[in-house]
């Protein structure tokens, strides 16, 4: 069955994208929450012309976004977190902690959810994680985490 996404879903796709799900899924749970509607003749030129009208906002937005990829990939963040003697941090650095500090340094909310860290954080040292800000752009942000 062919639905029009209402927002973005990250399994799925994007707002206003076309896509094909299993007949059940969309009639019990995208419709329903209002995550998606059919993909009708009408409603397929509605969301043609969104799309359209939106094109010159989408790529002033795409602009923006990709200016503030490469302020945070230049930057490194630091991430204070409490340590012992060894080196190893007590608890953890979770995605909430870096997305903390982004809106900080760069003032932008992003979602702790569009935030990916690449690999374990156990001990003090420096990291990778993945930021995504927009469709297809994704920010590779190196942070450090240092003794409080």
């Amino acid at each position: 069955m062919d639905i029009i996404l209402n927002e973005d879903i990250a399994t799925l796709g994007y707002k206003n994208d076309i896509v094909k799900v299993k007949a059940g899924f969309a009639r019990n749970y995208l419709i329903p929450k209002g995550l998606a509607k059919v993909a009708n003749e009408q409603n397929r030129k509605i969301a043609a012309e969104v799309i359209k009208q939106q094109a010159a906002k989408l790529e002033k937005v795409k602009a923006e976004m990709n200016a503030l990829k490469d302020k945070i990939e230049a930057a490194t963040i630091k991430i204070g977190a409490k340590a012992g003697t060894s080196g190893k941090i007590f608890g953890s650095v979770t995605s909430l902690q870096i997305a903390d500090v982004l809106k900080e340094q760069f003032g932008v909310e992003i979602d702790r959810k569009k935030i990916k860290i690449i690999g374990e954080v156990k001990e003090l040292g420096s990291y990778q994680s993945r930021v995504e800000l927009y469709k297809e752009i994704i920010a590779e942000s190196n942070f450090e985490v240092v003794a409080e």
